[in-house]
Order: C-alpha cells, then structure tokens, then sequence
C-alpha cells in the first residue's frame, strides 16, 4: 500500500509521526463511456462558456456562486493562506465510550502505522485505548477540508475513522412519525423471538457483491462470444390477505428450523387465519352444516328426480355432439350406430301407416251402417 498522508498525532504532550493508508477500496466495475458502433472512447473536454475556448488544467481555478450568480473565483495562493492547523496533525480532543457515537457520522477508513521513532508511543496509546474500551475524538485536515475523527483500535492497528460533522446529517421529517401507530404485544412478542432465532455472529466473509460477479460474468461471456441466460427472478409473496402476525408466526417457523413441515404448517395457518377471522365460531359452523344436512334429507326424493331429468336433456341434446365425433369411432361401433339411428328413423313412419288403417277401417264402418238403415 502507499500512503496519502504523512503527520502526528498529538496525544497531550506526546507527537506520534504516523502516516495513513486507505483502509477501504471500492471494488465497483469500472465502464467507459464509448461509442456505441465503434467502441470508440468518449473524450470530454473543458470549454468556458463565456469565450467558448477549450481551458487548460492549470488554468482552472475553484469558484464561489453568490446567491445572486456572482462568481468569487478562489486560487491556491488563496486557500494557501487560510488557517489549518491540522493539516500535518492529527489532534485529539476527548475521549468517549464506543457507544456514545452514532454510526451515522462514519465516512472514510484509514489505517494509521507509525514511523520507526514513534512506534513505542503508538503502541503505548492504542493498548491504552484498547483496555478501557474507548474511542478518541480527534480533529483532522485530509485534502484541505477539516474533519472530525475516532481513533480506534482495530486488529493490534489504529483506524482513523473521519466522521461528517453534525450539520452535514439530515433531520428525518416523515408523516407516520406524528401518527399513533398500535403494535399489538403478541406482535412484539413474535417479533422479538423471530429477531432471538435470527441472531447469530456477524461474519464478513459469508457474504459476496453478487451483482458485481453476474457483471464479471457477463463480460466474460461477451468476450469468449457465449450466449448469457438470466435466470427468472424469485417469485416474492407479498402477503397481500393476511396480517401481520400470520406473516412473524410463518416467518418465525422458519427461522427456527422447523424443516418443510414446519413451514407448511404454519403457511397453512396462515392462509386459514382469515377464514377463522371471518366465522364466528367453528361450533356454530358445525351446527348450522348439520341442519343443513337435516334439511336436505327431507328433500331427497325431489332432489333425486331433477338430476334424472336434467340427465335426460343432457342425453337428448347429445347426438349431435356424436354424429361429430363418429368419423373417429371404429367401423363396427360405426355401423351399429348407423342401425340404430335408421330403426330411430322407420319408427315414426310405422306410426303413421297404423294411424292411417285405423281411419280406413272407420270409414268403411260407417258407410256400412248407412246402407243398412
């Protein structure tokens, strides 16, 4: 590693010479802007807008907007002359309890070694902080901007942690925090015991930028001309109908381990939890089915015949359906059908014709009673 910055910290009347590294990288992918049909990069360059002549680098100076659009333009002779006396020190203040800082204000990590003639004093104030388990508030100047600061101990190293000063972190300003929200105990209960099961030691290592690998991936893939599948995103249950203690009670069987059996239980529970809530009880439920029943025994000749009768239309409205399909049915099947349906045919003309000799046979009656008289 390289250092950034070289100076002391100022413990009392102790100067310990130490420099700093950066104790974090951001290990983000890197794009270039490019020309999409070539590849070509794009190059920006610096124009003034008042004379429209591209500026050189060390031409630019730092500029102050006034309220009004006047601009104060600021030199490095200019910021050389300011007050800074942190600039090459690293001053500590006080000393407080770890717990008394808000994680809020932390901004940048950086390693703290010292230089070969400080290293007794350094390792005098860092055993020292370690033993009593707290911090030091220090003041710091990293690239011409003072900073608030912790000294703190880490691994057998100091970190120095800048810090954002107090007015830099905003005042939340939400609606629901004026409204008067209800949390039921058995609620909080279950929260509190699905929080107990889920706690476990926070280890670093168990977790992976996996956004940062499918990126990786993705341009490899481009590179060695593979074809990329995206796998489908993860279906997310939303718990639209049910409430919030089916969703920690259904939660809390799973975080305990329970196995599949478990889980499925307690989604089952969740799912029937409306239902429950709907019925008044399941005595009176089981009551009323039960007169149901009764009702229904009473009823049982007239509900029988309506299904014959609804079965008989059904077979009435049906040849059509089979004079369709009758192209897929076998010969024998075929030609028996077509028997059945030229006898269904000849009957109603057999009707007929014994309609007709009935009549013949009166009208020879009569005109035989006629002559006799």
């Amino acid at each position: 590693m390289r250092s950034m910055w070289k100076g002391a910290v100022s413990f009392g009347l102790v100067m310990i010479p130490v420099k700093l590294y950066a104790a974090t990288e951001t290990k983000d992918i890197a794009f270039r802007q490019v020309h999409r049909e070539d590849g070509g990069r794009i190059r920006f360059r610096r124009f003034c807008t008042i004379d429209e002549q591209e500026v050189p680098y060390e031409d630019i100076a730092k500029g102050y907007e006034l309220p009004d659009g006047e601009m104060v333009v600021l030199t490095e002779e200019d910021m050389a002359d300011l007050p800074l006396p942190t600039t090459k020190n690293i001053e500590v203040v006080q000393f407080c309890p770890t717990e008394q800082l808000d994680p809020i204000l932390f901004n940048r990590s950086y390693f703290v070694e010292p230089e070969a003639v400080g290293t007794r004093a350094y390792s005098l104030l860092r055993d020292a902080l370690d033993e009593s388990g707290k911090i030091a508030i220090a003041k710091v100047a990293l690239r011409q901007r003072e900073s608030l600061a912790v000294l703190r101990v880490r691994e057998g190293v100091l970190v120095l942690e800048t810090l954002l000063w107090p007015d830099e972190v905003r005042v939340p300003d939400f609606g629901f925090l004026d409204e008067d929200v209800d949390v039921r105990p058995q609620e909080l209960r279950m929260a509190s015991s699905l929080i107990e099961s889920m706690t476990v030691d926070f280890d670093p290592e168990e977790y992976h930028d996996s956004y940062r690998e499918a990126v990786q991936e993705l341009v490899a893939a481009k590179t060695e001309g593979r074809e990329v599948f995206q796998p489908e995103p993860a279906a997310t249950d939303t718990g639209g109908g049910s409430s919030l203690a089916d969703a920690l009670r259904a939660s809390l069987a799973a975080a305990k381990g329970g196995g599949p059996a478990a889980v499925a239980a307690a989604e089952e529970d969740q799912e029937e939890a409306p239902a429950r809530r709907r019925s008044p009880s399941r005595a009176s439920t089981a009551k009323a089915s039960t007169a149901k029943a009764g009702t229904g025994k009473a009823g049982t000749g007239k509900a029988a015949a309506t299904p014959a009768k609804r079965a008989a239309r059904t077979s009435t409205a049906k040849p059509a359906a089979s004079k369709a399909s009758s192209g897929s049915k076998s010969p024998a099947r075929a030609a028996k059908t077509g028997t059945a349906a030229a006898t269904k045919t000849k009957a109603p003309s057999r009707a007929r014709s014994s309609t007709a000799a009935a009549a013949t046979d009166d009208a020879k009656t009569t005109q035989r009673g006629r002559r006799a008289s």
